[in-house]
């Protein structure tokens, strides 16, 4: 969900704001400032996703039905897609550190002001102004990651920032779940709005800056749809994250229809320990089996769809079902950006900034095709609308096998 940039970071400026990439002609990730940008990945994802352990509170309390409350994730997720593009461009000559510095203080004043809202109108406007910060956020995080790596270690810098978003899921969704239903749900945005205020002293400090893009190098966003593997990459982005979110935006409501709304917080770090695992393989393996861990990926959520649609009425299967779904959808970011990263070549901002679109434009589908078939069909069909979408993804990857999802990356040896 991010552009990246594709300048070597061996060299020239990049190369001098990597202190430590090669020790005893070794070279290593610059960890300290990379975590920091997985600490803003954690707290985007999480800002996303925080009201889907929070639906039943949040509803109560703004005196909204929960399909509704819902649309919370929607707006957000509609404010990064209409926004990501046209302000990745506008932006594009920002220096790089002022540009995070600035998307991540919004955040801050975004989840203060849904925190201590009352009216829903107010809540859905501050949702949406934290989706435009993300639309930055997001067109700008695995790019900086990337230039802050030597060459040959870029995509495990990317996997490192992107592990933000399973923490987002494993510890960050559980425990915001956790403070909603012991302490408020006001309190757990409120406890964004410190995270972030601290992640902001961090980032001043250990993060090293990068200039914007010149001119003649911003990206020219359609040219990239005429890129081999570009448009298949982008349309399993799309459909993939829409089955994903159908499900995970009302998950909390899902379980509470099957008698396990106690569970939810439980069954989320499963679901989330699993998500860490599946990163952590992903960044093992991704630069020489983006394909293969492509199609296993699709192949898991797809099974873990298939218990919650069919056997859902036996709780271990529930708990199973979310360890396969984590384990199949951790690595999918990571998977997808390097996906449209190697697709795009020349045009790879431009492949990259669409992705975040799409991506963005299958959230707020999510949330509205999830809210109208809770009111108009029950919860229960969540896992076989999801099941559907992800025949057709599965389909395009394994035919994509030349370009998009191909058996060898580019580089890949």
């Amino acid at each position: 969900m991010s552009t990246s940039s594709t300048s070597p970071a061996g060299s020239g400026e990049d190369a001098r704001a990597v202190p430590g990439a090669r020790v005893c002609g070794v070279e290593r990730l610059p960890l300290f400032p990379l975590l920091a940008l997985a600490t803003a990945v954690f707290i985007t994802s999480l800002t996303e996703t925080l009201p889907a352990g929070l639906l039943p509170a949040m509803s109560d309390d703004l005196r909204v039905s929960e399909s509704a409350t819902g649309q919370t994730v929607t707006i957000y997720a509609i404010g990064t897609a209409l926004t990501a593009i046209p302000l990745t461009a506008a932006t594009a000559a920002w220096r790089r550190k002022a540009l995070l510095l600035t998307a991540m203080a919004t955040f801050a004043v975004a989840n203060t002001v849904t925190a201590l809202s009352s009216v829903y109108g107010l809540t859905l406007a501050a949702r949406f102004v934290a989706g435009v910060a993300a639309g930055v956020a997001w067109a700008l995080l695995a790019g900086y990651a990337r230039r802050l790596a030597p060459v040959p270690l870029q995509g495990k810098a990317i996997a490192v920032a992107m592990a933000g978003i399973p923490v987002a899921l494993s510890l960050g969704v559980p425990a915001g779940t956790f403070l909603g239903e012991t302490l408020g749900w006001r309190t757990a945005f409120l406890a964004m709005t410190a995270l972030t205020a601290l992640l902001l002293v961090w980032i001043l400090a250990a993060v090293p800056d990068h200039p914007g893009q010149k001119a003649g190098e911003r990206p020219r966003m359609l040219g990239a749809l005429r890129v081999p593997g570009v448009a298949p990459v982008l349309f399993v982005t799309l459909v993939f994250v829409l089955a994903h979110t159908i499900l995970y935006a009302y998950v909390a409501t899902f379980l509470e229809d099957l008698g396990l709304g106690g569970d939810t917080a439980a069954v989320l770090l499963v679901f989330g320990a699993a998500s860490l695992l599946s990163i952590w393989i992903v960044g093992a393996q991704i630069h020489r089996r983006l394909r293969a861990l492509t199609i296993a990926a699709t192949l898991l959520v797809a099974v873990s769809a298939a218990l919650l649609a069919v056997l859902s009425d036996t709780t271990a299967l529930v708990y199973g079902a979310a360890l396969l779904w984590g384990l199949g959808w951790g690595g999918v970011p990571t998977l997808l950006q390097t996906a449209a990263g190697d697709a795009g070549g020349d045009s790879a901002d431009a492949a990259q900034a669409m992705l975040v679109t799409l991506w963005n434009v299958a959230m707020a589908g999510g949330g509205v095709i999830g809210g109208v078939l809770l009111d108009v069909r029950g919860s229960d069909t969540f896992p076989w609308a999801m099941l559907l979408l992800l025949l057709p993804v599965l389909a395009v990857v394994v035919r994509a096998d030349g370009h998009g999802f191909p058996a060898k990356r580019p580089g890949g040896a």
